[in-house]
């Protein structure tokens, strides 16, 4: 048992009195005889007036000027426990009913004086010697109003002057019996001026206190009648002091993990409860929140408050807790003198020298700049921080003086950090703005305006070495005294003299009309890369930008220098390099890479060379960009015949890919329609009206928008077979060959036949159906191109061949639209599957694909690359890359037990290092062979990709880096993990993270993460992907950032293969306000449908909630290409981890009235009372307050469950609890898009939402029921959404594999990434087995 910290639950002066702060103390029982000295009042009260001192911990003093005894009555009303006594549950305990205590009953004064209670010697002056208050403890006690009625003592009652007495047996202080041996009877002590916690006797249950005006009492044991009243304060104390426990030492976890913890955790003897519930922690919310809160301000400045982390942000926003209500007048200087070590988290990071210093002198530099900045800037701010604008438009009410001061005062108000500025910093840190203008490329620097011409700066030297017409070229050329020739380099400079030079290489020298010229193929600078300031300052980088200018702009030479990387690359890794590249002369630069713009690729430069002929004016930016545009401008060949107007041909290019008669196309859904009418789409049945008073939080779905739904999705391709290619012949006789057309068959897919969507869902996605309706398209509406093949004409299984490479389609009969039937397919539309078949290799935009198996001569077998998976899980983008073939992982580190294990029970051949990456890489780069358990540890040039997900808490906001963030990066695993790639050199990387990693602190993660990669010599770009376009029924955008050493290819990233809803799509980046695309060209349509959940899991029986059957049968046959893909080839009959969560019983009655419309949740429950499993009945929600902002029902009911519905401060006797409807939702709906998708089902035809570690229905991501059963997903199909086969394992308890599947990076994400990077090997392979037989030949 132990706090790092008092925590100072403190009770504010109700009306304004004084207030007692003290400090939460974990007592153990040997210090108790000092609780004298420990909790002496004085220190906390100023005076004691008949003011009552206590706060309401759970809320404010009542406004309203109600007379006392009016009020009282009220309370008789409300307040009544309930009681098995003779009065009737209604009518409250009458205290003065005999008990053992009745026997002699002292008055308070008379009892203090009795000698059990002194703990001084009798010559002692007793009483003067205390500073203040005695202090004794009281057992068997009871808590009752003037009349007699037993009452809660933390309701409000003492706040609102409201006389509570207690009686019982008063015992010394150090006495811990709590039997009454050895007490004084005590009746009607008090009244009680205030109450108050100082902490737990030896960690199990609080300290409650309470003051007179007298003495402080400890309670010890109630009486039988009042322990039903005290264990309900007792059981929010526990609650709070599990939450700040479990926080304190695990800052990430998330809302789902606090539940699971609090759900988990057994109540102490003597609470008469067995579990612990949401509905609990919700109903304590706001206490458990004002507990965290003290705990933060007895903390040191520099630690993070508990209060901002995630999981604290989520419970304040769901629970609608009001922050800064109990706030001390003045701050207790009290520190506890033990402080217990927090659980450490990740050791020191492990660095390379040369990542080391990259961040180390960025930042050193970095860091003061921006805290100069933001001084500027925050002296401009407004003084306040205006974030609790508090209703009725009053001050802040902590009256704080905003921020001043440099570094970390900065970021407090004069009393501390305000919770609520904090807590809403902390959410706009996670939010991302995905849709930023764009900013236009400043492309053309100069665009060659014409500068007036100082003839004597300038002379040519030497003859022109070659003359064509116009121009005459030369070879050098004089300017102030400075000989340049062609190849040079030079400064450029601009129109904006303010602005600094640019820098170009000379390609040529000319004198023509415009005077005396020469283009320039321009470099660009680290700083207008994506790195920006991060960026070397004396890097530049090749792009494929060029232009004519004058000489005269010339200011000067200057020296560039290609650093090539050196020939023992791959081993130098982790050596101390110096991070200087070239000496600082102000004339001297260096370049390593070539930079595309528009993707922010860095890639080695391109190779190509000048020949003979053209030596003299050889551009290289000229040449690729001819080249593109030679690629992409649609060409016809091989003509055939002319007739009808028309010239034939057998064959048409366009960006490097053939196209043959018979051959596949993709074209955009809206190049053809069918002849068969689409059903119209399946629109929402229009609204019924709904009866309001059984559902009164409907009126809250005004929107059409369903989370998860596939409404919008687009349409897959249109597929056609090229039956002509032609142009028309002009009036001149030549035919126009410009405007390229196609002659096509339509194929159907099983979806437009009249079958319709019903079809698609059994037949596989790549099943088509012949037609003979032809129609005309442009050549340019051509998307791709695919292979279309009939099923009897393989010589292989359908399955073989499919999963033979991309783009295959196949077909076994044909549609015929006017007859509504299938037939065999006529003879020409067999016999062409086989035509013009392995003629034109590649597709799409990269020339490289992997189709090229089919043309490949056997001989180029890939050997896998041999791989380490850091921060691996349970082995997520392992298996991905396993499926594609292109490695085998023969080490993976993980340092939670339970992944660790999964990846070993699905990976027997890989080593698993359980332990921290950074002690592994020290042992490495210190020479061992082997770590403690004698595990052999990869050495350099074992590793050939390196792969991993580095976790990023801790610095993962938006806002920028300050000293204590960065100092958290510095000391992170991204850190770790890039030092991992410096010193094995692997030829490929691939880090994985969530989309927000390449907003990370206005990007700066991103930028250091790239220009670590980029200083090592590596090529890398990074982009974001969305799973659910490669096969996955979920949205998951992923942030990748992918590197290939020099000498590979760096690969591109995937295409899409399936369409997916557009809003879950946006994938651009902004970093320094440009955007950034990936490569990815398909974007509005891809080859086939989305994946639904209905393909995912209709397979699966039927399990009820808390299913805890770790093996059944499957019951049945899979139904949809998916599940026929996701049970694999070999016949399994049993199916494991089909076991979902056991929720409780009020959340599973919740979860058993969702109806099973698409789209419902929690605002379509019924405002009923329900009796649930455990015997109890649930109560009706009860409107009770005016809305301003919904108004009325419109049967003209009330709307507001709070106070603060009317726009006033909460009145904690608003809540309510155990009703069907939670409390909490309509409380704080309006700020939070009426909580859309709490309690919501999956919708069959839609998708999931990011699958999480944890299922809960009030969870961040809250649409986790299944569509029909009444459970949330199990694990199964949590599994299933991410894409993992059924025969993968998990391990562990069903929350340890909820979390491994969540964690995970889907396998066909990882699947469709590892097939480009296979392409890139056998790209290389075949380049590098033509330039030896070329070698050969040359001999």
């Amino acid at each position: 048992m132990g706090l790092t910290r008092n925590l100072q639950f403190q009770i504010n002066g109700g009306g304004g009195g004084a207030s007692r702060g003290e400090p939460l103390v974990f007592f153990s029982p040997q210090t108790l005889p000092t609780l004298g000295s420990r909790l002496d009042p004085s220190r906390f009260t100023t005076g004691r007036s008949n003011k009552r001192k206590s706060e309401e911990v759970n809320g404010e003093v009542k406004q309203e000027a109600m007379s006392v005894e009016k009020e009282e009555e009220e309370l008789e009303e409300k307040v009544r426990p309930p009681n098995n006594t003779s009065r009737g549950a209604n009518e409250g305990v009458l205290v003065n009913a005999p008990s053992p205590l009745s026997l002699v009953q002292l008055e308070e004064p008379e009892m203090l004086t009795d000698e059990r209670l002194s703990i001084f010697d009798a010559n002692e002056d007793g009483f003067e010697s205390y500073e203040d208050l005695p202090q004794h403890k009281v057992t068997s006690f009871s808590v009752y109003d003037k009349r007699g009625h037993l009452c809660p003592f933390d309701t409000g009652l003492i706040e609102r002057n409201i006389e509570l007495y207690f009686s019982g047996a008063v015992k010394p202080i150090y006495d811990d019996n709590p039997c009454l041996d050895g007490g004084v009877r005590a009746k009607k002590l008090g009244p009680i001026n205030a109450w108050w916690i100082t902490g737990f006797d030896g960690g199990e249950k609080a300290l409650i206190g309470f003051t007179t005006a007298f003495a402080d009492y400890i309670l010890m044991e109630p009486s039988e009648e009042y322990a039903p009243i005290f264990a309900l304060m007792q059981e929010k104390i526990y609650m709070s002091k599990i939450v700040v426990e479990f926080l304190q030492n695990n800052r990430d976890v998330s809302y789902e993990d606090l539940l699971n913890k609090i759900e988990t955790t057994v109540p102490p003897a003597g609470l008469n409860f067995n579990r612990f519930t949401e509905d609990s922690l919700l109903r304590h919310a706001q206490f458990v929140v004002e507990q965290v809160e003290s705990y933060d301000e007895a903390g040191d400045s520099d630690e993070p408050p508990v209060l901002i982390t995630p999981c604290m942000r989520d419970l304040i926003k769901l629970a609608g807790v009001t922050l800064g209500k109990r706030r001390a007048v003045r701050r207790q200087a009290i520190r506890h003198p033990t402080k217990i070590d927090k659980d450490k988290g990740p050791t020191k990071a492990t660095t390379t020298k040369l990542v080391y210093l990259i961040f180390d002198t960025f930042f050193s530099e970095q860091i003061e700049k921006d805290e100069r900045e933001d001084d500027k800037e925050n002296a401009m701010k407004r003084r306040r921080c205006g974030v609790c604008e508090v209703p009725g438009g009053s001050a802040c009410p902590f009256n704080m003086v905003k921020f001043g001061g440099s570094g970390r005062s900065k970021q407090a108000c004069l009393q501390r950090r305000c919770p609520n500025l904090a807590v809403r910093e902390a959410d706009e840190d996670e939010e991302v703005d995905d849709n930023i203008p764009e900013m236009p490329s400043p492309k053309k620097m100069l665009q060659g305006r014409k500068k007036k011409q100082n003839k004597s700066r300038i002379s040519w030297v030497g003859e022109p070495i070659k003359s064509d017409g116009k121009k005459d070229y030369y070879q050098r050329v004089c300017i102030d005294s400075e000989t340049l020739e062609v190849g040079d380099c030079v400064s450029v400079s601009p129109d904006d003299p303010t602005k600094p030079l640019y820098l170009a290489r000379v390609t040529a020298m000319w004198e023509d009309s415009s005077g005396q010229m020469f283009h320039a193929h321009w470099f660009c600078p680290g700083s207008d890369t994506v790195l920006g300031a991060t960026s070397d300052p004396l890097e530049l980088f090749l792009v494929d930008e060029c232009e004519d200018m004058q000489l005269s702009y010339i200011h000067g030479k200057v020296k560039v220098i290609y650093k090539a990387p050196s020939e023992n690359w791959s081993m130098e890794g982790g050596l101390d390099m110096e991070i200087k590249m070239v000496e600082d002369d102000g004339r001297t630069y260096f370049y390593q890479m070539w930079y595309d713009q528009e993707y922010a690729r860095f890639e080695s430069p391109p190779k190509t060379q000048p020949t003979e002929d053209n030596k003299y004016k050889f551009c290289m930016s000229c040449t690729r960009l001819d080249e593109v545009r030679h690629k992409e401008i649609p060409k016809v060949a091989e003509p055939l015949e002319e007739g009808d107007g028309k010239m034939f041909y057998a064959m048409a290019t366009k960006n490097g890919v053939q196209y043959r008669v018979g051959d596949g196309v993709y074209l955009l859904p809206d190049a053809f329609s069918f002849s068969m009418k689409p059903a119209s789409p399946a629109k929402r049945p229009k609204k019924e009206a709904v009866d309001e008073e059984l559902h009164p939080e409907h009126y809250r779905k005004y929107s059409e928008y369903i989370k998860g739904s596939n409404l919008d999705a687009p349409d897959p391709y249109r597929v056609g077979r090229i039956k002509e290619i032609f142009c028309n012949i002009r009036s001149n006789g030549k035919p126009n060959e410009a405007d390229i057309k196609l002659r096509i068959y339509k194929f159907y897919r099983p979806e437009n036949t009249h079958k319709s969507m019903k079809a698609s869902y059994h037949a596989d996605i790549n099943l088509l159906y012949w037609s003979d309706e032809e129609t005309t398209v442009d050549f340019r509406a051509v998307q791709g191109r695919c292979t279309v093949v009939y099923g009897e004409d393989l010589t292989e299984s359908i399955q073989d061949y499919s999963a033979g490479g991309l783009d295959r389609f196949y077909f076994l009969e044909a549609y015929n639209a006017k007859t509504k039937s299938f037939e065999d397919p006529p003879n020409h539309a067999r016999s062409s599957g086989t035509k013009g078949k392995g003629k034109g290799k590649g597709k799409g935009k990269s020339s490289v694909t992997c189709e090229q198996s089919e043309q490949e001569p056997a001989e180029l077998k890939l050997p896998k690359l041999r791989t380490l998976d850091v921060f691996s899980g349970c082995g997520g983008l392992s298996e991905g890359f396993h499926q594609a073939g292109v490695s085998e992982t023969l080490w993976a580190i993980e340092m939670w037990e339970p992944a660790a294990q999964a990846f070993r029970l699905n990976n027997p051949g890989t080593t698993v290092f359980t332990e921290d990456c950074n002690v592994l890489l020290k042992l490495v780069m210190s020479g061992e062979k082997t770590n403690s358990l004698g595990q052999k540890l990869p050495q350099k040039g074992d590793v050939e990709m390196l792969c991993g997900g580095p976790p990023c808490q801790g610095f993962s906001g938006m806002n920028r880096f300050n000293s204590r963030t960065y100092s958290k990066f510095k000391n992170s695993l991204v850190v770790s993990f890039l030092s991992y790639c410096d010193y094995y050199r692997p030829r490929f990387f691939l880090l994985e993270n969530v989309r927000n990693f390449v907003s990370f602190k206005r990007s700066m993660v991103l930028k250091l993460t790239l220009r670590c990669l980029v200083r090592m010599g590596y090529q890398c770009t990074f982009g974001v992907l969305q799973a659910g376009q490669y096969g996955v029924a979920q949205t998951r955008r992923r942030a990748i950032v992918l590197a290939a050493a020099p000498g590979e290819k760096l690969p591109m990233f995937p295409e899409p293969l399936h369409v997916f809803a557009p809003r879950a799509c946006q994938l651009s980046v902004v970093v320094d306000d440009k955007k950034f695309v990936s490569n990815i060209t398909r974007t509005y349509s891809g080859p086939f449908r989305t994946i639904t959940v209905r393909d995912t899991m209709s397979d699966l029986p039927e399990v009820r909630n808390g299913a805890s059957a770790l093996e059944i049968s499957y019951n049945g046959e899979p139904q949809s290409w998916f599940q026929r893909q996701i049970r694999g080839s070999q016949y399994q009959p049993i199916l494991r981890d089909h076991i979902c969560k056991d929720m409780s019983a009020l959340v599973a009655a919740r979860m058993r009235h969702i109806p099973l419309a698409p789209g419902s949740d929690w605002r379509d429950l019924p405002n009923i009372e329900v009796r649930l499993s455990d015997g109890t009945t649930t109560r009706k929600l009860r409107y009770t307050h005016h809305e301003k902002k919904n108004g009325r029902s419109s049967s003209g009911a009330l709307r507001g469950v709070c106070s603060c519905a009317e726009g006033k401060p909460c009145d904690p006797a608003d809540r309510q609890f155990n009703t069907l409807i939670p409390w909490c939702l309509p409380h704080t709906g309006n700020r939070h898009n009426h909580w859309a998708g709490l309690y919501g089902r999956l919708e069959w035809d839609g998708f999931f939402s990011t699958t999480v570690t944890n299922p809960e229905p009030m969870g961040k991501q809250g649409r986790v029921l299944h569509p029909e059963q009444h459970r949330v997903v199990s694990v199964r199909e949590c599994a299933r959404s991410q894409g993992f086969p059924d025969t993968y394992r998990l391990f562990g308890n069903i929350l340890d594999k909820h979390r491994q599947v969540g964690n995970a990076v889907p396998p066909p994400l990882a699947k469709a990434i590892g097939l480009e990077i296979k392409s890139c090997m056998l790209a290389k392979l075949r380049e590098d087995t033509v330039e030896e037989e070329g070698g050969e030949d040359g001999e």
